[in-house]
This record gives structure tokens, sequence and C-alpha cells, in this order.
């Protein structure tokens, strides 16, 4: 990367959710609102963005069960949405990866081993379908954010980011503090 500063994207989910009338799950936009999202992709291209996020974010395989689609499946049309919308730009393709929106142990059910397998059949997924990168977006837990990471690092050649989100106490939802994101992601 030779640049110290890039341009993400902007809100995905509600700008489909304003374009298409439609507030379901906007992973499903990929098939049936292809042109819309395209179209979302290209204004942030051409508002700046160096980089753009597949409609990937909930596409985990809790979200899916029982929708008849797969991680697979609902990966690849994304990415092609979004490679689709780049084509003769700079622009890359970032798998948008989300938390999975179910706590893990303690707090929550989620064993560390069913984390990791949800995010690494998102990664896997995102690199076979042609994805510049990983993002790994929005996430609230230490353990969480470092499952994702560990699965994208472990599964995949691509470049991997992550972003969180601090409450006004400047913590995560579960405590950490951004000096402990910091450390992790280092380590």
């Amino acid at each position: 990367m030779k640049k110290d500063i890039y341009l993400l994207d902007g809100a995905n989910g509600t700008s489909l959710w304003q374009k298409t009338g439609d507030n379901g799950p906007v992973w499903r936009f990929n098939k049936l609102f292809p042109d819309a999202v395209r179209e979302l992709t290209c204004e942030f291209i051409d508002a700046g963005s160096d980089f753009v996020l597949s409609n990937t974010f909930s596409a985990n395989r809790l979200k899916l069960e029982g929708t008849g689609h797969s991680v697979e499946e609902v990966v690849t049309v994304a990415i092609g949405c979004a490679k689709d919308a780049c084509r003769g730009t700079n622009a890359k393709v970032a798998l948008d990866i989300g938390p999975i929106g179910q706590l893990m142990r303690p707090m929550g059910s989620l064993s560390f081993d069913q984390c990791y397998e949800i995010f690494k059949e998102m990664c896997v997924a995102g690199e076979n379908a042609g994805a510049d990168l990983i993002a790994i977006e929005t996430m609230m837990d230490l353990a969480e954010a470092r499952c994702a990471v560990l699965a994208a690092k472990e599964n995949s050649d691509l470049p991997v980011f992550v972003t969180n989100v601090y409450g006004s106490d400047g913590k995560l939802m579960t405590g950490a503090d951004p000096a402990a994101m910091v450390a992790m992601r280092e380590g």
C-alpha cells in the first residue's frame, strides 16, 4: 500500500434500504436488486472511495440458516456485483465481515471454534470469489474480533483490516479499550 490515507465507502445497508424501499436483510439485495447494489457502489467510487465493501456484512451461516442460500453463493454474487462496479477504476473490493450476531462464551453460547469456522467460511468464499482484501467491521467484542482476524489470516492471503464500535466510555460493548484492540491486532 503506497498511500497513508484510504477512503472507504459509506453506509451500505441504510443506503440500500432507501434505494430499494425494502428493509429486509441487505445480503438478499445482491440477487433481488443487483442494479441498486452496483449503482450504490459506483456512487461510492465516484465520491472517491479507494475501497468498497461487498454487500456481505451479515452473510454468515447463522444469519443465512433456513434461507436456502449458502455463504459461498451470497458472497460470490456480492463480490461479483462490487467487481462489476469497480471495472475501469482503481477501486478495490473488500469482503465485508460483520459481527456474527451472537455473543461468544462466557457471555453467550458461541464457542471460539464455532465462531472461527463461521468466519473461516466467509474468508475462503471471499478469496475464492476474487475479493482484494478483508474488512472485519463494526466489532464490539475483543474475542470475536480476534477470532475473525485469526480466521482471515489462517485461511486467506488477503490483507485484513478491522474497525470497532466504541461507546461513550471509549470501550467496546464487552469492555476492551482501543489499546487492547491494537495489542490483539499486533500480537
